[in-house]
């Protein structure tokens, strides 16, 4: 089954995951401004997203600017990918698209060890993406092993384009962090997201 038909609950079990929640989890990393570029965009794009209503305009409007924004930051040294097909193993399911995959490389042709798995939830439902967002981590963990990366952890963000939440995998154990992070405190968030992709 591709990485959409995942429930939370079915990913944990099929890959055998634990998982712990804490709360603010992420709270702490240090925040990094946003570029005045950035915030100029977002002051225009979040009412017209908010107001199209449609994961497809919060996407294009909100999620993409921000991931831009931190590849820049980052001297274009991460390789930013959007609706990718990430076929790793199609016999447990992990085939399919990915919203968005942030990559370690700067090669921006082909993904290689992949570090941040985003989705993007239905209907201004964050928990609706857990399970998709967990499979594509499962999947990023697969792929860096079989290429020879060792990273241990994959970070993965599940966001309405407004409210953003975030999970971390290691080995076996999934970490959802509880705390939903606002666009509101953009500083903390683009931290987060600078930390994850570093």
């Amino acid at each position: 089954m591709p990485y959409s038909k995942f429930t939370f609950e079915s990913a944990l079990q099929q890959f055998d995951l634990t998982l712990i929640e804490e709360l603010g989890r992420f709270d702490d990393l240090p925040a990094v401004a946003p570029s005045p570029l950035l915030a100029e965009t977002l002051e225009d794009n979040i009412p017209l997203a908010v107001a199209i209503a449609t994961e497809k305009a919060r996407s294009e409007l909100i999620v993409s600017p921000i991931l831009v924004a931190i590849r820049k930051h980052l001297h274009n040294q991460i390789s930013l990918f959007s609706g990718v097909d990430f076929n790793v193993d199609p016999e447990l399911g992990l085939s399919g698209f990915c919203d968005f995959i942030i990559s370690r490389s700067s090669l921006q042709t082909i993904v290689q060890a992949p570090v941040l798995a985003l989705v993007a939830a239905k209907n201004d439902n964050i928990k609706s993406g857990f399970g998709r967002c967990l499979a594509a981590m499962v999947a990023a963990q697969i792929f860096n092993q079989a290429q020879g990366n060792f990273i241990p952890k994959v970070y993965g963000a599940i966001t309405t384009g407004t409210l953003w939440q975030f999970l971390e995998l290691e080995a076996r154990t999934v970490v959802l962090d509880l705390e939903e992070y606002s666009l509101k405190n953009l500083p903390k968030l683009l931290g987060i997201l600078v930390v994850f992709a570093s």
